[in-house]
């Protein structure tokens, strides 16, 4: 299975299959079949999107409108600046592919961040994602080696808050994917990718209700992983990296000293070209043998993406993808966590509950996610315990920020 996922990354080939748009099944079909077609947007680098935080593994992957905590580096780096830390580490593990007896698989990401002063907050996050020991056959089936395919990324953040309730960040970041470096693909010699990019984000956070009771409204909004596109063969066409814009809301209700309760919701959509498919009379208008839609540069392929779709805007709803979820927290030491993502069956078919929980002790957090999957397209993750361990640094007692 893994073969065959290094061989999809490193060429981006698939089915040739003619399209057409049926307005009335709101569908790409094949022209000889009648049957819908999946759609789904593919990009080089996937492990940035994988998302490393626990405690919004818990909530159905939402993040972006969550209280401040380390793991603000991967969603939006600007909910940092609202921390009521002065520092701050957490590491998680993620295991990956456990469910098909793969255990050389996994994730681990390392994030903190340290307040300069009431307004100015820095961030630093380390991402390493492990791909196992691969066995490499040429055309022939012959033995050619083994490999260990690896990919990281290293990020810095500066987060502002630029009024009481409304903060900035900016973030720069170095991602590196080593697949199968140094081996061939027919005429192609593969390489190293490497690109540079940069993540966006903007939070807000104010006070709700004329109660005594301190209710709490966020939104917050990231354009993440904006950078130049990358090829993992020399001479070929390079693809872009998952450029991504989320933007997502979370209302936090306090019933009393001991109860509280926080509902999120928040929507995410690639910020990548649609694809589109051999038969189609835009897939190659210059007749260079490769698909226009991958020719396009970085920032006409970003703001193109928001109209892009063979389907016109019904294909383009379907590119959103959906994540709710539910944080209750008990005397601000137990959390439980519900969520839900949803993914279009035509763009990836990613449906999925979430379960987690949270321990706080004094200066340290531990938290957990369990991932069930919705639909027979199974999640990497499915089934699997993902945990984190984190650190509030000055000793002080970490706490969520409804006892601002």
């Amino acid at each position: 299975m893994r073969k065959l996922l290094f061989l999809f990354l490193l060429t981006g080939t698939g089915t040739v299959q003619a399209q057409l748009w049926d307005h009335t099944r709101g569908c790409i079909i094949d022209a000889s079949t009648g049957d819908c077609l999946q759609n789904t947007i593919l990009t080089a680098m996937p492990f940035l999107r994988i998302n490393p935080d626990t405690r919004s593994g818990g909530l159905g992957d939402a993040g972006v409108a969550l209280t401040a905590d380390p793991n603000a580096m991967h969603h939006n780096a600007a909910r940092l600046a609202f921390s009521d830390q002065q520092m701050g580490v957490s590491v998680t593990y993620s295991p990956w592919l456990r469910n098909l007896g793969i255990d050389d698989i996994y994730l681990l990401y390392l994030s903190g961040f340290y307040k300069i002063d009431n307004l100015q907050t820095v961030g630093l996050s380390v991402r390493y994602f492990s791909l196992g020991k691969i066995d490499f056959r040429d055309d022939n089936g012959n033995d050619i080696g083994t490999g260990q395919p690896n990919e990281f990324e290293i990020a810095g953040a500066y987060s502002r808050k630029l009024s009481d309730v409304f903060s900035a960040s900016l973030s720069a970041k170095y991602a590196y994917s080593n697949l199968a470096t140094g081996r061939t693909l027919g005429a192609f010699t593969i390489t190293t990718a490497k690109t540079f990019a940069a993540d966006l984000g903007f939070f807000y956070r104010n006070k709700l209700g004329a109660s005594g009771r301190r209710n709490y409204l966020q939104l917050g909004a990231a354009i993440t992983n904006l950078g130049a596109k990358v090829t993992y063969t020399k001479g070929f066409v390079k693809d872009f990296i998952p450029s991504n814009l989320a933007i997502g809301a979370a209302y936090e209700m306090n019933f009393d000293d001991y109860n509280s309760l926080t509902a999120v919701v928040e929507i995410n959509k690639l910020l990548i070209p649609s694809p589109r498919k051999p038969g189609d009379p835009e897939y190659d208008t210059d007749n260079s043998k490769i698909a226009d839609y991958r020719e396009k540069a970085l920032f006409e392929g970003v703001f193109g993406s928001f109209g892009d779709a063979p389907g016109g805007f019904s294909e383009e709803m379907q590119e959103l993808m959906y994540s709710l979820g539910l944080e209750y927290w008990y005397d601000k030491q137990f959390a439980v966590r519900a969520g839900y993502f949803h993914e279009h069956e035509l763009k990836g078919n990613r449906k999925y509950l979430t379960l987690g929980c949270g321990v706080k002790y004094n200066a340290f957090l531990l938290n957990l996610s369990y991932l069930v999957p919705a639909t027979n397209n199974r999640s990497p993750l499915a089934n699997t315990v993902r945990f984190s361990i984190g650190y509030a640094l000055d000793g002080s007692r970490a706490r969520p920020a409804a006892e601002e």
